[in-house]
């Protein structure tokens, strides 16, 4: 198969939907050598470079082009006119796998996407204006036009079926990966000296995240032990202010994912209080690290925990207060079933999934 996936997220520094869109791709070509893998993207100067700079050294053909600022505006006129056809940029294929960004009409072959979550139909108030709207035209398209959807977690897919009332037979799953970095051994970093513990956080600030509860929840910790920090490790959102003023509360900010490692095997736990997710990627990579791991009792988390966290009501500052003590206290015990647990997550079960989902279908 000739395998064509729209890279143009890559653009931005690498988050969520970046790291699986990659995971995907390393994915596909450990799963099936023998298929034809193209990066697609359509980018402006900066964005287009840093695609170039990721995909350099990969077997993966590169199809990227750069368009004038401001990108979006191009890639929504595009999607929205209907043409030209993407085979006129990324050649002829047997499968196109496009992102969130944009979604160009095709003559012929598979047409899927990934669904990671629904947040902008659940949640609509909760996320950026533009993100609702570029995200509800995606999913309409999706629903429409979709031979296949991919979700990331059981719990998506089921959700893409009741509110884009997509049949389950139309949906399938495909897990994220562990990258190889994430392990118990090497480097712990120690952000707030030698010596002084902290509780790690990592997420974007943006209202989901449910950061203030967890500010709160800090605060009744370290009332009991005044040596301890809570760091954040994200990026803030320019149309979201979440405070993070506390005693022994420090941001980082966006940190890359080459120094995502060193920050979980450093913690003394990782808490994650979200309040609604796809999936969870940094659940599971705080414990491949062996970290101990506190996270928001929503069912969105379940298949990235399994048994191996510390669940608590996420709109509780007091539970999240004791699930974290109880990860301080009960650390080593963790650490072995967060290991069993990481395991299960591969990306080359992810490629060889998306391979099935075409396969079948072709």
């Amino acid at each position: 198969m000739r395998i064509v996936v729209d890279v143009t997220p890559l653009s931005l520094p690498r988050t969520g939907i970046g790291n699986y869109l990659l995971g995907m791709l390393r994915g596909l070509a450990e799963a099936g050598p023998e298929h034809e893998l193209v990066a697609f993207a359509v980018a402006g100067p900066r964005g287009s470079r840093r695609i170039r700079e990721t995909f350099a050294g990969l077997q993966v053909e590169q199809r990227v082009y750069t368009i004038p600022p401001p990108s979006t505006s191009w890639r929504t006129g595009w999607s929205r006119l209907g043409r030209p056809a993407v085979e006129r940029l990324a050649g002829r294929f047997d499968v196109f796998h496009f992102s969130d960004w944009m979604y160009p009409r095709q003559l012929a072959g598979l047409r899927t996407t990934t669904i990671y979550d629904l947040v902008p139909l659940r949640f609509p108030g909760s996320v950026a204006p533009l993100t609702r709207r570029m995200h509800g035209r995606k999913y309409r398209n999706a629903a429409r036009t979709c031979d296949l959807l991919f979700a990331i977690s059981e719990f998506t897919a089921g959700d893409a079926a009741e509110l884009l009332r997509v049949p389950r037979e139309r949906i399938r799953v495909a897990y994220p990966g562990v990258d190889e970095r994430f392990t118990p051994e090497g480097e712990r970093a120690e952000p707030g000296g030698a010596g002084v513990p902290y509780v790690l956080a990592v997420s974007t600030l943006e209202p989901r995240k449910n950061l203030a509860a967890l500010v709160e929840a800090f605060a009744l910790v370290r009332a009991r032990r005044p040596e301890l920090e809570l760091v954040v490790a994200g990026a803030e959102v320019r149309w979201a202010d979440i405070p993070l003023a506390g005693k022994g509360v420090r941001g980082l900010g966006f940190v890359p994912d080459e120094e995502l490692a060193a920050l979980y095997r450093g913690a003394s736990a990782f808490a994650y209080p979200s309040l609604f997710e796809g999936f969870g990627i940094p659940v599971v990579e705080a414990l491949a690290c062996g970290t101990p791991v506190v996270a928001s009792a929503h069912p969105s988390l379940d298949e990235a925990c399994g048994d191996a966290a510390l669940r608590a009501d996420p709109r509780s500052p007091e539970a999240l207060a004791a699930a974290i003590e109880g990860a301080l206290a009960e650390g080593g015990s963790l650490a072995a079933k967060g290991l069993a647990q990481a395991g299960r997550f591969t990306w080359r079960a992810c490629g060889e999934a998306h391979l099935e989902g075409y396969s079948s279908l072709l």
